[in-house]
C-alpha cells in the first residue's frame, strides 16, 4: 500500500469518527450513519490494499 493510500484511508477514517462523534453529541442519527459509512469505506479500502500487497509479495518470490 502506498503512503498516499495510507494517508487517504486514515483521513477518511478520522473524518468518519468525527462525524459519528458529532452525530452522537447532537443526537443526529443521519450524521452518525454517515460517519459509520465513512469508517466502513476506509476499512474496505485498507483491506483491499493489504490484499493487493500480500498478493504482490506472494508473487514476487
Amino acid at each position: 500500500m502506498g503512503l498516499g493510500d495510507k494517508i487517504s484511508n486514515a483521513a477518511e477514517d478520522a473524518k468518519g469518527k468525527a462525524k459519528e462523534a458529532a452525530g452522537d453529541a447532537t443526537d443526529n442519527e443521519r450524521l452518525q450513519a454517515e460517519g459509520q459509512a465513512d469508517q466502513f469505506s476506509a476499512d474496505v479500502k485498507q483491506t483491499g490494499e493489504k490484499a493487493k500487497d500480500a498478493w504482490k509479495d506472494a508473487t514476487d518470490r
